[in-house]
């Protein structure tokens, strides 16, 4: 399974994402941007390391995600419930 190397054009975070088939990046890890560019590798071995560091990556990259969602979802109940309250 190939890793790439990213570079996110917002926050300047450099991190590594596991690409499986052809699922989408994801983005930043730290800020969410989709603004990434692909580096070039240095090499294309992958070591325990990388692969952690990319299992750490996606983990914080669903975190965010999910922190997202929950505090879009507050904010939708309350504007439906401040709408209901007359």
């Amino acid at each position: 399974m190939p890793i790439f190397e990213y570079r996110c054009s917002a926050c300047g975070d450099e991190f590594e994402q596991l690409v499986l088939n052809s699922s989408p990046v994801t983005g930043c890890a730290s800020c969410g941007s989709e603004d990434i560019e692909k580096m070039m590798s240095i090499s294309s071995v992958s070591s325990e390391q990388v692969r952690s560091r990319a299992t750490r990556d996606i983990r914080a990259r669903n975190r965010a995600l999910r922190k997202d969602h929950a505090h879009e979802e507050v904010k939708r109940i309350d504007a439906h419930a401040r709408d209901h309250d007359h």
